[in-house]
């Protein structure tokens, strides 16, 4: 996609303050002075066999992109693939009724949708949500000497791929279930009350190529210490046993020689490029502002975020790991 998106002409509108340029997790058109428009979509195939619980992973993973941008959601689309022939009607209401759930909880609101017939059941949302044109956090206000925080942890690709080939059982599942139904609002309102540089939400391209677009975004360079990103249970033991989603190498292809691995287990260097859904906000942060950002998590119920890295001047990698 990045090869597309580099061929298509840059939109010129006056009032587009944020396009795709930089692969921002969001698109943002200002309405007026002190107001402008968040914009994203997202859907993918079922994560989980519960239909509900799939519904409130999709939407909780589409609204974080608003989140990211340091917006309000406030309105949401359906967007629904469903095989009507195959499947009971009733799997469609649960999970659209899972996904409702989550736009509730968002204080936003479902205003309709679009639905086609298709082979398998895909769901997702697109969203509309609000910010200040001064207040937006784009992914590409890393400086050398911030410090780098992560508000959930990594593992959730190779958790469900481990329950669909029956390695884990259900209640293994169930911490990745509760870090994807977790909505971004209470790191998402932190950062915006302490005033960061840059944010972006760590999901399909994983923790290194969403590192890695920062880092390209800022000009500089992310170092980041590999033994303190939070992991799920048991993620890096079923990595080390061959359970991994195919997206690690693509995104590990994608960040190319601007990643220097150094001595980083190679294990634990695919987990951290491996594929996640609804993950948390990757943000930088001045290292003066750090403990009011750490305070302020912890308020919002933002018990996991953790110290990854920092932001260093640009190096011959984009990403660092140590």
């Amino acid at each position: 996609m990045a090869q597309v998106l580099r061929r298509l002409p840059r939109a010129g509108h006056p009032n587009l303050l944020v396009g795709h340029e930089h692969f921002d997790d969001a698109g943002v058109y200002r309405l007026g002075d002190s107001l402008a428009i968040v914009q994203t979509v997202d859907f993918f195939p079922p994560l989980v066999d519960d239909p509900y619980t799939f519904g409130r992973i999709a939407a909780a993973n589409s609204l974080s992109d608003i989140y990211a941008m340091g917006g309000t959601p406030i309105t949401a689309l359906n967007i629904v693939g469903f095989p009507d022939k195959e499947l009971d009607a009733d799997v469609l209401s649960e999970i659209l009724r899972g996904g409702d759930e989550r736009v509730t909880a968002a204080g936003a609101v479902v205003v309709g949708g679009h639905s086609v017939r298709d082979a398998e059941v895909k769901f997702g949302l697109a969203v509309t949500g609000t910010i200040h044109p001064d207040r937006i956090v784009t992914n590409g206000g890393a400086r050398p000497g911030d410090v780098l925080v992560l508000t959930k942890p990594i593992g959730s690709g190779i958790l469900t791929s481990a329950a669909k080939a029956g390695k884990i059982s259900e209640a293994d599942l169930a911490e990745a279930i509760a870090v994807m139904v977790e909505l971004n609002a209470g790191a998402c309102q932190a950062m915006i009350d302490v005033g960061v540089s840059a944010a972006t939400d760590i999901t399909g391209f994983g923790l290194i190529g969403h590192a890695f677009e920062m880092a390209t975004a800022g000009g500089a360079t992310l170092r980041i210490e590999a033994g303190a990103v939070p992991l799920m249970q048991q993620t890096l033991d079923l990595a080390r046993s061959g359970v991994l989603t195919r997206a690690h190498q693509s995104n590990l292809a994608f960040v190319g020689d601007q990643l220097d691995a150094g001595a980083v287990e190679p294990t634990l260097v695919s987990v951290l490029a491996d594929a996640q859904t609804s993950g948390g906000l990757l943000i930088s942060v001045p290292a003066d502002k750090l403990d009011t950002l750490q305070a302020r998590l912890r308020s919002a119920g933002v018990g996991g975020a953790a110290v990854i890295g920092q932001v260093i001047a640009d190096d011959a990698a984009r990403i660092v790991l140590q």
